[in-house]
């Protein structure tokens, strides 16, 4: 009987895999009064020691440096560590190192969460803090994006789940008396966006409508009419049409007075030249008219406009619309279709407005912000301003005040007054 033949020999083992967490780390936290070169002298003295640099964070607040390196350990890692404290004793910086520091792995579900107030109370922050982390998710960092004339919080937070996270900061909010925004991170944020904007209570003052009953002597029993319809209590068509009807006999005239007498919010003309700045497109859908509105828009440098327009015959205003009315269903038509001619997702929109006839463009686009709006606008909308600045929109793209004004400068204009 023939012997066996030999098994042939079992290949070499696979050397384990290294992964970046597993590898041998060096994690260095320096603070102190800040001047110029610290972070310079710091990574000269690592440059002695070989090491690679695996991730920093920097920042300064009011004169203080927290500077944070994490490290490859070099050749010795005890050796690196007290290079690095004989220079931070020399800069005058305290030293914290933490030899095997893994690296930062950053949860899934990322958001930002903006915070405005004003004043914005250390209880209000606690308290959104607090519902931040009763949810599981974790803040990560904290930075301010304005002081004056709101102070604006960013929240960047992980291990979210948006929907939730909204709902549980939406009712912290209503008791802190704040205004708290939930929106995706990511490249979600960044980019070219449409901006559709309602212009009555919203990009102006006024109810353009009552301006003109004024002159008509029936103020009065329209704004009682415009209120119902706007808290979503009347058909806007139908209360559109009855107020309309108040108006009949009035010189057209009027108009320019109108026009002429309108203000625009507080913080308008600043987002506007903003977000043109940006490379934004914006738009105005208006459920009041045309005459007003488009002279409006062109001043502002907006070039999409849907909106009523009244009829006048013979000078005279007849007490009615031509075609159809621009009711809540329209201003969510117009907003799909000012996205479609820009070429651009609705995910891409941002819809801002008061009243109930803009629910459904503020349900259609990719953020829809109620702006002083009325209760039943606060509880269905994404997110809510109280604060009478329109450029607190700013803040929920993740823009800071010191931004605004430094491209308002480079562009030759004004800064905004704070």
């Amino acid at each position: 009987m023939s012997a066996p033949s030999p098994s042939p020999p079992a290949p070499p083992a696979a050397p384990p895999s290294a992964s970046p967490s597993a590898s041998p780390t060096l994690l260095l936290h320096l603070t102190g009064a800040d001047r110029p070169g610290l972070t310079a002298a710091v990574l000269a003295t690592l440059a002695t020691r070989g090491v690679e640099v695996l991730d920093v964070e920097q920042l300064v607040v009011r004169g203080h440096l927290t500077l944070a390196l994490l490290t490859t350990p070099g050749d010795d890692g005890a050796a690196t560590a007290a290079g690095v404290r004989a220079v931070a004793d020399d800069l005058g910086l305290a030293l914290v190192s933490s030899p095997g520091a893994a690296e930062e792995r950053r949860r899934g579900g990322r958001v930002h969460v903006t915070l405005l107030a004003r004043p914005l109370s250390a209880a209000a922050v606690a308290a959104v803090a607090g519902a931040v982390a009763g949810t599981g998710a974790n803040i990560d960092r904290i930075r301010r994006l304005s002081r004056e004339p709101v102070t604006s919080l960013q929240l960047d937070v992980s291990g979210a789940e948006p929907e939730a996270l909204r709902r549980v900061l939406a009712a912290e909010a209503a008791v802190q008396g704040v205004d708290v925004a939930v929106s995706p991170a990511g490249l979600a944020r960044h980019g070219r966006r449409l901006v559709v904007m309602d212009v009555d209570s919203t990009l102006i003052r006024h109810e353009v409508i009552e301006l003109l009953a004024a002159h008509a002597g029936r103020e009065a029993e329209v704004a009682a009419v415009t209120e119902r319809a706007m808290r979503g209590e009347l058909d806007f068509a139908a209360s559109l049409h009855e107020r309309v009807a108040a108006l009949a006999g009035l010189d057209a005239a009027v108009l320019e007075r109108v026009r002429d007498a309108v203000q625009l919010t507080p913080g308008a003309r600043t987002l506007c030249r903003v977000l043109h700045r940006l490379g934004f497109t914006l738009a105005l859908v208006s459920g009041g008219f045309a005459e007003v509105v488009q002279p409006l828009a062109a001043s502002l440098g907006i070039a999409h406009v849907r909106a009523n327009r009244l009829e006048v015959v013979d000078g005279r205003l007849t007490g009615r619309v031509l075609g159809p009315v621009v009711d809540r269903a329209a201003k969510a038509v117009a907003l799909r279709e000012f996205a479609a001619a820009e070429g651009l997702p609705l995910s891409r929109t941002v819809a801002v407005g008061d009243g109930a006839n803009d629910l459904d463009m503020l349900a259609a686009a990719g953020l829809g912000v109620a702006f002083n709006a009325k209760p039943v606008v606060r509880e269905q909308a994404e997110v809510a301003l109280t604060t009478p600045y329109l450029d607190s929109v700013l803040y929920l793209l993740g823009i800071t005040r010191e931004e605004v004004e430094e491209g308002l400068a480079e562009a030759g204009e004004d800064a905004p007054p704070a």
